[in-house]
């Protein structure tokens, strides 16, 4: 059992443990590191997290990050509102940015349908698409999910609930490997299979 100098110390390793991929060893290591720092600089470093978590907002229409009500991708007049490409998180859609291949809008679901994990579509954005699709300014939602059974079994459910609307619906071209997540794909790559998208067959 590790033997801690001080309780505050302690405290603040087992906080740092707590976020994802932070062991014991690392979060110790952080902690040292902060403690080395100037008082202003770690304050700094803390209230970035305090407004962080207090101040930002989900935007209204796509659900990505933001600062403000809607974010500037759904705000952009030169974005092409008319297509609609689904990720499951923001980090997905940080991605497709960085290879500059795409100009129009997302929608961020907020995970994939998984029964073994009790996630359900109730418990994604998914009627939110709907609606939008409904509001008839869309011409093409582009399903942009990881190749993985679930996101798979997200694509169909999601096929489904926009057939009756005629809004075409493709998927990503299959350039990124099977059960690889998006958001590691490398840019050439995910820009490839964005622009190379072809339409969504049930058969696939």
């Amino acid at each position: 059992m590790q033997h801690y100098p001080s309780q505050l110390l302690e405290r603040a390793v087992e906080e740092f443990a707590k976020l994802p991929g932070i062991g014991t060893k690392t979060a110790m290591r952080l902690v040292l590191h902060l403690l080395r720092q100037d008082v202003k600089a770690v304050e700094a470093f803390g209230n970035s997290v305090i407004r962080l978590r207090q101040e930002v907002k989900f935007c209204r229409i796509c659900h990505n990050i933001s600062d403000t009500e809607t974010c500037d991708i759904c705000a952009n007049p030169r974005r092409d509102h008319s297509v609609i490409c689904v990720v499951e998180n923001i980090q997905d859609v940080m991605a497709i940015e960085n290879t500059q291949q795409y100009r129009g809008t997302y929608h961020i679901l907020g995970g994939v349908i998984s029964p073994m994990d009790g996630i359900g579509p109730s418990d994604l954005q998914i009627q939110s698409l709907v609606e939008r699709v409904r509001e008839g300014e869309v011409a093409e939602v582009i399903l942009a999910l990881s190749p993985t059974m679930e996101g798979d079994t997200t694509n169909f459910y999601i096929y489904r609930k926009l057939a009756e609307s005629g809004v075409k619906v493709s998927v990503i071209a299959r350039g990124v490997a099977q059960n690889d997540e998006l958001q590691y794909t490398d840019e050439v790559t995910l820009g490839r299979s964005i622009v190379n998208r072809t339409l969504f067959n049930i058969n696939m």
